[in-house]
């Protein structure tokens, strides 16, 4: 039994932000464990006050003298909100900010919440009756043809998800129940309908991944489901979690905002019925807080949602699933900016739950867990369809196409195969990791190139005439004369944009649809939907899009993916930048070929041989691993070594300046007691942003604990007055 207890205490008090060491009394030691709520003497309060364990040691780190005991730790059980804020503890001491940040992002605050009845829709008009209707409606009724699109293909759906993720109005419902299209129904809050259950029949590999995971119930293990695209990981999950609900346990499933689509969430509801909830950024805090107090009270027992759903208030969670767990949208952007994933894996180990990280391309820092036997590896080498088979992929060195006189961002190979395509009537997709016209504008007689005036970074010009700042939103008209030199030869350069490649389609195929998706394109609440829908009813043949397009959508009649610019990434100053083009050119790759229509992706770059883009042509992540890790062992980055980034920020550079000198002086005089290394001050790729200059220390360790004795330092020395820079931290 440990013998001390680091106590935090009084939760709402923000300025609390460390732990207190207690003596744990002989008769409490069978009581005290992390999350238990606890009452200890405090300063000179005559009261106990109220405080929570986050960790049990043998070790005495305060002087003996002022050592006291906890005064009692209440004979109960450890409530849910006890272990979410020994969780929030965890992530501020790991990744750094307040307690309170912690704390506000694992326990959001109580909101006014208004009485909903829980209903659902019921399709009242024939499926083939609405199918007709659909045929007459006008394409620019994009709201009522998602709608009547859903009730031909599903009889009841719940009202949450037609007004959530479909975007359909009240008054949109009153005026199709007036017609009899439709009724709403309302629902007792306890009753809840099981669903359909798992209606497939797994094959081998995926009742083998199923099985070892199952097995392993109650141990805390993480599973790492490796699966090509389209090997039916879905299914796994809908499978664990069917072997999950049946003990009595809770689930959360996390999935990427970006693929958390109507068709996504529609397929859990039809497995589990109405024990599934989901949450998602768009949805009002009041609607959110009610759906946790639902989770709480055991009234659900799926979530669905981002890295927010990791926080949902199960009292018996008993599995986490990180869907697509190489994304980069699960580290958060806000202090603490923790990671999902570890965070996942941190939360199970309190709670005894299992873990399943599923990825076609895992990060390097989940597969070496595997290789270093941390975490078990599980793998889907074949896609689940029947026929359906991985596309057969094709590289084009654009500096022949040059040499060829061919100045169009479309080669001439990947020209001929989408004329192949839009002669069968078969969809293509071509991707760009650039929104946009042109990259940027300069001027030729001068050489001026239009800046944003708060962000270090030049404007990019879009054909609505305007040139604007992808990073802080600033925007100006764009002028023909150089407002420096007065040349008109002030004009667009650089490489194409999303807006540019869909106005080169129009003009070389001007039969074809052709749809946009980009940052730009899907402003509004309901765009994002809207155009997956289009393009999945096959009323669009070509779509154009960044990477949004590319993140597990499953379109049964796409057969040709086409990167316009495969190494574009690879040009960015970051040590992931090989891993984040691999993953970006394996999941388009993926698209391609889902059904039984043989597929097929032409990959356009600039350099044919590089690892990264030769092993996702080949769906080979083994290859691209082991050339990947080499290189980071070789300088001693994550997953080999941890590293600690620490990003200041002030208005006044010189201050800026100044002040990081002086903490790069502190961090080595700490992390040499550790046998960590520190470089920088350095300049980050963008040094200001929004009228805020930036710079930037790296420290890194095989040990993490001396990373997070630096970070503690540098969070000591910021709160000690330091002309008001600004810290953030990231680990790993």
């Amino acid at each position: 039994m440990a013998a001390y207890a680091d106590i935090i205490i009084d939760i709402s008090a923000p300025t609390l932000d460390r732990s207190f060491q207690y003596e744990v009394p002989k008769e409490l030691q069978d009581r005290a464990e992390i999350g238990a709520p606890v009452l200890v003497p405090f300063a000179n309060a005559k009261a106990p006050r109220r405080g929570y364990i986050v960790g049990l040691s043998d070790e005495l780190k305060v002087a003996p003298e002022k050592l006291k005991p906890i005064a009692d730790i209440p004979e109960k059980d450890i409530t849910i909100e006890d272990s979410m804020v020994a969780l929030a503890y965890r992530i501020k001491r790991r990744y750094g900010g307040s307690l309170y940040d912690a704390l506000r992002t694992v326990i959001p605050s109580r909101q006014k919440i208004a009485s909903v009845p829980k209903r659902k829709i019921r399709r009242v008009m024939t499926a083939d009756a609405l199918t007709e209707l659909l045929t007459e409606t006008p394409r620019s009724q994009t709201a009522k043809a998602r709608l009547y699109s859903a009730l031909i293909e599903t009889e009841e759906i719940p009202y949450e998800l037609v007004t959530g993720k479909l975007k359909i109005t009240k008054a949109a419902l009153d005026r199709a129940e007036e017609a009899g299209i439709l009724a709403v129904i309302e629902q007792d809050e306890a009753d809840n309908e099981p669903g359909e259950g798992l209606t497939v029949t797994l094959n081998d590999e995926q009742v083998h991944a199923a099985d070892t995971i199952s097995a392993g119930f109650g141990t805390s293990g993480v599973y790492v489901l490796h699966g090509i695209t389209g090997s039916g990981k879905t299914e796994v999950y809908l499978s664990v979690i069917e072997k999950t609900l049946a003990t009595g346990k809770q689930v959360i499933v996390l999935i990427p905002e970006i693929a958390l689509t109507y068709q996504t969430v529609l397929r859990f509801y039809r497995c589990f019925g109405d024990r599934v909830a989901f949450v998602h950024s768009k949805m009002p805090a009041g609607e959110r807080y009610r759906i946790r107090e639902r989770a709480k009270e055991g009234k659900i027992s799926i979530m669905i949602g981002p890295r927010s759903a990791l926080f949902t208030p199960f009292p018996n969670l008993g599995m986490i699933i990180v869907d697509e767990e190489h994304e980069n949208s699960y580290r958060s952007e806000l202090t603490p900016r923790y990671h999902a994933v570890d965070v996942a894996v941190e939360r199970a180990r309190m709670c005894g739950a299992t873990v399943v990280l599923g990825s076609a391309t895992p990060s390097l820092e989940t597969f070496y867990h595997c290789e270093q036997g941390d975490y078990t590896l599980l793998t889907l080498s074949k896609r689940a369809k029947d026929g359906a088979m991985l596309p057969r992929s094709e590289i084009v060195d654009l500096r022949e196409e040059l040499k060829a006189k061919n100045f169009s961002v479309i080669s001439r190979r990947l020209r001929t195969a989408i004329e192949e395509r839009l002669e069968k009537h078969e969809q293509v997709m071509l991707f760009l990791n650039r929104r946009g016209y042109a990259g940027f504008v300069s001027c030729r007689s001068c050489g001026y190139i239009a800046q944003c005036p708060h962000c270090d970074i030049s404007l990019t010009y879009h054909n609505d005439g305007t040139l604007r700042c992808h990073y802080c939103g600033h925007k100006v008209p764009y002028q023909k004369k150089c407002p420096e030199c007065g040349s008109q030869y002030f004009l667009p350069f650089g490489k194409s944009g999303t807006q540019k490649i869909e106005e080169l389609v129009e003009k070389e195929f001007p039969k074809a649809r052709v749809l946009r998706m980009d940052a730009d394109t899907t402003k509004a609440a309901d765009d994002y939907e809207a155009i997956l829908s289009e393009f999945a009813e096959g009323k669009g043949d070509i779509l154009i899009g960044t990477q949004m397009i590319v993140k597990g959508h499953d379109f049964p009649n796409v057969t040709l993916v086409g990167a316009l610019a495969a190494d574009l990434s690879l040009g960015v100053a970051d040590y992931a930048c090989a891993e984040r083009t691999f993953d970006l050119l394996a999941q388009a790759a993926g698209r391609a070929g889902r059904d039984k229509i043989p597929g097929e992706v032409i990959i356009q770059t600039y350099r044919p041989d590089h690892y990264a883009i030769t092993a996702a042509a080949a769906s080979d992540y083994r290859s691209f691993y082991d050339t990947e890790i080499r290189y980071r062992r070789s300088f001693g980055y994550p997953p080999v070594r941890h590293m600690l980034t620490i990003v200041g920020g002030h208005r006044r550079e010189n201050t800026l300046e100044k002040a990081m000198d002086e903490l790069a002086v502190k961090a080595r005089e700490i992390a040499e007691q550790g046998g960590a290394t520190v470089i920088g001050p350095a300049t980050p790729q963008l040094q200001k942003k929004n009228d805020m200059y930036f710079r930037v220390i790296y420290v890194k360790c095989n040990d993490i604990e001396s990373l997070i004795a630096v970070k503690d330092a540098a969070e000591a020395w910021m709160h000690a007055a330091r002309g008001g820079v600004g810290l953030t931290f990231d680990m790993d």
